[in-house]
């Protein structure tokens, strides 16, 4: 069986080895002249979903991205990886999860795909509701912390990760999966396709023109940093230090 239509979604974020910031305020993080690129498990997502592309396993692939005009960099990137067009969602504000989930259940009811490829989390954030919400708002099944997808007559066979180990489930189509670390490893984009990702067509649509409800649930009252760790010490004896776990540390 082949899926007629994948839709992965891409989000742009601090790359993954920039030192955050925090602004003097405590209002957020401060994301000026700081190097942006996709979330490391959105490339997983677009990764995967061309590699079922190139097995015949679909026919196209959608990417996907809700944010600024500066995110249109992201989409570029999973064309030049192998995604066939993309829908940049046009947004200037921050979106919970939930309202990103409402954003991508307006496009999939526009788009018709049989799979929505997400990453499990973004590292902004770390979240990791989106998927799940989404599942929610479609009643589609879900497949969470895939380390591997099979597609399957009618079916995906998907092997997650959980506490205990491994678990497999067969889903039927359409479904929402998001995928973890051990998935696959993403490849890099060559020269020659991204000259061509700057010919793939995307789409531009207002987050506005989709009639949904995106105000803000949660209030941010401040962001700090974490605090520097100090130095460790030596004790002379046993003794010591239980009394400095029972009496400083408050452990035990």
């Amino acid at each position: 069986m082949s899926l007629s239509r994948v839709l992965v979604g891409v989000k742009r974020v601090v790359d993954y080895a920039v030192k955050i910031r925090v602004k003097p305020d405590g209002s957020g993080v401060d994301k000026t002249n700081v190097k942006m690129s996709m979330n490391p498990f959105c490339e997983i997502a677009v990764e995967e979903s061309v590699r079922l592309k190139e097995r015949g396993l679909a026919q196209e692939v959608v990417a996907m991205t809700i944010g600024p005009s500066q995110n249109m960099d992201t989409i570029r990137t999973a064309l030049a990886m192998g995604a066939d067009r993309g829908i940049h969602v046009v947004c200037d504000q921050d979106l919970e999860p939930l309202a990103v989930s409402k954003v991508f259940q307006a496009i999939v009811q526009k788009e018709k795909p049989q799979a929505v490829i997400l990453g499990k989390q973004a590292i902004d954030d770390d979240c990791n509701q989106t998927g799940q919400m989404l599942a929610g708002l479609l009643d589609w099944p879900q497949g969470t912390f895939l380390s591997k997808l099979e597609v399957e007559s009618n079916a995906l066979k998907v092997t997650r990760e959980v506490d205990g180990g491994l678990e497999t489930l067969n889903l039927s189509i359409p479904a929402v999966l998001t995928c973890d670390l051990r998935l696959n490893e993403p490849r890099y984009a060559s020269l020659p396709n991204i000259m061509k990702a700057k010919r793939k067509p995307v789409e531009s649509i207002p987050v506005g023109d989709l009639g949904i409800d995106i105000k803000p649930h949660l209030e941010v009252l401040r962001i700090e940093e974490t605090p520097k760790r100090q130095g460790g010490g030596k004790v002379e004896s046993v003794a010591e230090l239980v009394d400095k776990l029972k009496n400083e540390a408050c452990v035990i």
